[in-house]
C-alpha cells in the first residue's frame, strides 16, 4: 500500500505514545512484520508508552500473558482496556454491575456487590449475546439502571481473517429501545484518552496514538487533542482515512511506517 502523508505539517516531536494492539502490533495471535522491533526503538527512546485496546473478551491479565507469548513484556498498569475503566466507575459510584459480557472478562468484575443501585455493562460478548440477557438489560435501564458501554466499535478483525459485526450494533439496540444514550467507556471516548494520557504525564497534544480503526482510535484521539497516525494493517479498508476530518496526521502502511514517521 502507497504511504500517504496525510498532514505532514501535524508532525511534531512527541513525549508519550499511545499504542492499539489488535490490527497493529498483533493479527490472530501472531506478530505483524516489523511491530516489536518498532515498539523496542520506541523504548529505546526513552518515550513513554502505553498500549489501549478495546478489546472486551479478554481480562487485562489475558492480555498481558499474549504479548509475552509473542515476545513483547508489558506491564500489567501499561495496558488500558474499557473494562478496567469500568471497574474504577463501577467503584466510584458505588454500583452493582449486571454484566452482559464475555465469560472470559469476568475477572475484571470480581468483587462487586449483587445488590444496590445497579449498571448494566455491556461488552463484546459475542455467541453469549442471547435475547432474554438483552431483554434483562433493556428492562433494567428503562428502571434507572446507569447504562455503560465498555465500547462502540462497528465491527473487528475476526480470527478468520474477516470483519464480524462488534459490539456497537448491540448499544445501538439497547439505546434504540430504551431511548437512553449509552455511557461509552473505551475508545473513542474523551475519557478513555484522557486517562491514559494522564497516565503518560504529559499534554494531549504532545502524544501520537496508532490504530487500525480510522474511527474509534484515531478520529477520537484527535478529537481528545492526540496526534493520530493510521496504519493500513488490521481492519483498515482502502480510502478509511478519507471519511476523517480532520484528516489523520499521518497514514502509514505499518507500525514500522508509523515509527519512523514519528521518530524523524
Amino acid at each position: 500500500m502507497a504511504k500517504l502523508r496525510s498532514s505532514v505539517s501535524g508532525r511534531r516531536p512527541i513525549h508519550g505514545l499511545l499504542l492499539d494492539l489488535d490490527g497493529v502490533v498483533h493479527v490472530r495471535g501472531k506478530a505483524l512484520p516489523g511491530s516489536l522491533e518498532a515498539i523496542a526503538r520506541v523504548r529505546a527512546e526513552n518515550i513513554p508508552l502505553k498500549f489501549v485496546t478495546n478489546t472486551t473478551r479478554l481480562p487485562r491479565r489475558r492480555i498481558v500473558e499474549e504479548l509475552a507469548q509473542l515476545g513483547l513484556q508489558v506491564a500489567m498498569g501499561d495496558v488500558f482496556t474499557p473494562a478496567i475503566l469500568a471497574r474504577a466507575f463501577l467503584l466510584r459510584e458505588k454500583l452493582a454491575p449486571f454484566l452482559v459480557v464475555h465469560p472470559g472478562l469476568l475477572e475484571d468484575f470480581v468483587g462487586f456487590p449483587e445488590q444496590g443501585r445497579e449498571a448494566v455493562v455491556v461488552g463484546d460478548a459475542g455467541a453469549y449475546f442471547t435475547y432474554d440477557k438483552l431483554n434483562d438489560a433493556f428492562r433494567k435501564i428503562l428502571r434507572g439502571a446507569e447504562f455503560l458501554a465498555l465500547a462502540n466499535n462497528r465491527n473487528f478483525l475476526d480470527r478468520d481473517g474477516e470483519l464480524s459485526l462488534d459490539l456497537g450494533a448491540f448499544v445501538s439496540g439497547l439505546e434504540y429501545a430504551s431511548n437512553r444514550k449509552a455511557v461509552v467507556l473505551g475508545k473513542p471516548s474523551p475519557l478513555f484518552f484522557a486517562l491514559a494520557v494522564d497516565s503518560l504525564g504529559c499534554a494531549a497534544e504532545d502524544v501520537a496514538m496508532i490504530g487500525d480503526d480510522a474511527e474509534a482510535d484515531v478520529g477520537g484521539a484527535m478529537a481528545a487533542g492526540l496526534m493520530g497516525i493510521l496504519v493500513q494493517t488490521g481492519k483498515y479498508r482502502t480510502g478509511q482515512e478519507k471519511e476523517l476530518d480532520p484528516p489523520p496526521t499521518f497514514v502509514a502502511q505499518n507500525l514500522a511506517d508509523a515509527i519512523d514517521f514519528l521518530l524523524f
